[in-house]
């Protein structure tokens, strides 16, 4: 990635350099849909610390223009990296101040403006040797004569589009995909994580629901098997029996 190490010593630091780019999203989803993506992740990865989900967050690096030019993904993953860099929140995010570790995987979200996400950023990322470069075009895809979904995967350089979804990414460790779902009580298609089995992981709120169902399907048993005992003993008073006498 960066070759000479004499060289980073010249290279500007995170702390003077733009957090983004000042480009201001067109829908909300392009916030919330990556939000959403990482408020999982501090779920379903609570006990690892070497990952990093970036959030329309600039992403300094060597390999464009200037190293003062970022690229700035909607959403963006990289491992083997702190969650909290030197234990404080990340401003953006420099190749150079991460020991040359390029994210994994990047996410664009199409906006009612088209920023280039099938040519000039799909060829500045494979420069940048993202492994993987998910672009999610629910609803322009018709216009742009692309797929709702498309996900690529660098091979030698260049991205070959991957078929199925969900699609595990064996060197992530998740797969990635869509699913019909409610956010706030609304519902709309939403980008989620899946395991390798294809089952989706289920948000905090989802877990709590279903075991709040669970206990109230165990409460359910319970009363019914009290009212059916309670029948019994009534029954064998009836015979003049007394249940608390039966034998053994």
């Amino acid at each position: 990635m960066f070759s000479n190490p004499l060289l980073k010593t010249t290279l500007p630091s995170t702390a003077d350099l733009p957090c983004s780019d000042d480009t201001p999203v067109d829908n909300e989803d392009q916030n919330l849909l990556p939000n959403l993506l990482l408020l999982l992740l501090t779920r379903i990865w609570a006990g690892r610390m070497d990952w990093y989900f970036g959030v329309d967050m600039a992403v300094y690096h060597t390999t464009g223009i200037s190293p003062k030019v970022p690229v700035v993904p909607d959403g963006f993953l990289s491992l083997g990296v702190e969650r909290k860099k030197g234990g404080k929140s990340r401003r953006s995010y420099a190749t150079w101040e991460e020991n040359d570790v390029v994210p994994i995987f990047g996410l664009e979200m199409v906006s009612h403006t088209p920023r280039e996400e099938y040519d000039e950023k799909l060829d500045l990322y494979a420069k940048l040797g993202v492994l993987y470069y998910l672009v999610y075009n629910p609803e322009f895809w018709r216009r742009d004569q692309h797929q709702p979904f498309e996900l690529y995967k660098l091979v030698n350089g260049v991205y070959h589009l991957q078929i199925g979804e969900p699609y595990w990414m064996p060197e992530v460790g998740l797969g990635i995909g869509r699913y019909q779902g409610l956010v706030g009580g609304i519902d709309q298609e939403i980008l989620t994580w899946y395991d390798q089995q294809s089952d989706r992981y289920l948000s905090a709120e989802e877990l709590a629901d279903q075991e709040r169902s669970r206990a109230e399907q165990e409460q359910l048993r319970a009363e019914q098997e009290q009212r059916q005992r309670q029948r019994l003993e009534a029954y064998l008073r009836s015979q003049g029996i007394d249940p608390n006498q039966l034998p053994d």
